[in-house]
């Protein structure tokens, strides 16, 4: 399949990692991006899941997917490749991260995997260029990426000393949410899992425990929109719902004055309506 070179710059929904650390200045992808921004989680976790871990991973992988979510992982054994395949389940987009170069999809035994990714609707892309081979350091440096491409994180089992806990430190930094499902107390699998919710994640044990704050247009649950002080807030807050972040994106479907549009975001942010992202992204608090 052939590996294509873009910018961040050049694809709206690749946007949002720019207030990600060292940022690539170009990407390398196989398959088809989402031209534009839709809500999107990464999921990730132990390369070793449990039982229960495989079930919960595969559960709320299916039904992001099939409610719209966009669900991003690292194609590793375990956890992420559970979450790819769920999200290829339920009809779903899916996107896979590499630490490596596109020419080798790794790990082999998932290289069916990334193929079926490609070959419905989804993508496989790295930071690194053809023939770069997966160096240790470049797991951990691929999480940032995997984070930043989200506009959360689901960690859905993982031990004490898991890499996973590297790419909630990333999601932190970035600015976006961690969402966690608690474990057995008594299970290695979740000592991870369970320290972060001690550090204050979010706990998760539905999918609409996500939705709510990320997408909460999608939650179908939910049969009234949140209003805003006035009418201009409230078309924001409708477009953010629907997976809109960038403020340029929002300037040009409001057909407004940069200025006006700022002034209004300033004012629902000290109001606490939303939050700011950092590199003009938005989310509703």
């Amino acid at each position: 399949m052939k590996i294509n070179e873009i910018s961040p710059q050049d694809n709206k929904y690749l946007q949002i990692i720019n207030n990600i650390a060292l940022m690539p200045k170009k990407l390398y992808y196989m398959g088809t991006l989402p031209a534009e921004r839709r809500p999107t989680v990464a999921i990730v976790g132990t390369r070793k899941p449990t039982t229960y871990g495989r079930d919960v991973t595969e559960h709320l992988a299916y039904e992001l997917a099939k409610r719209g979510v966009v669900v991003v992982s690292g194609l590793a054994l375990g956890v992420d490749a559970i979450g790819h395949r769920a999200a290829l389940k339920a009809g779903g987009t899916t996107i896979a991260v590499l630490a490596n170069g596109l020419d080798k999809i790794t790990p082999y035994t998932n290289r069916q995997l990334g193929e079926d990714i490609t070959a419905n609707g989804g993508a496989i892309l790295s930071e690194y260029a053809p023939e770069e081979p997966p160096y240790p350091v470049r797991f951990l440096e691929r999480n940032r990426i995997v984070s930043g491409l989200a506009d959360a994180v689901l960690i859905t089992e993982a031990s004490s000393r898991s890499g996973t806990l590297n790419t909630a430190k990333h999601a932190l930094e970035q600015g976006k949410d961690v969402f966690v499902v608690p474990g057995n107390i008594t299970s290695p699998s979740s000592a991870g899992c369970n320290a972060l919710l001690k550090q204050g994640a979010i706990p998760v044990t539905e999918v609409d425990d996500i939705l709510a704050r990320i997408a909460p247009v999608l939650n179908t649950d939910q049969t009234q929109l949140p209003l805003g002080a006035n009418p201009l807030q409230t078309k924001i807050i409708k477009l953010l719902q629907s997976g809109v972040r960038d403020g340029d994106q929002l300037q040009e479907k409001l057909a407004l004055p940069i200025h006006e549009l700022s002034g209004e975001l300033t004012m629902m942010e000290i109001e606490g309506t939303v939050r700011a992202l950092g590199a003009n992204q938005w989310t509703l608090r």
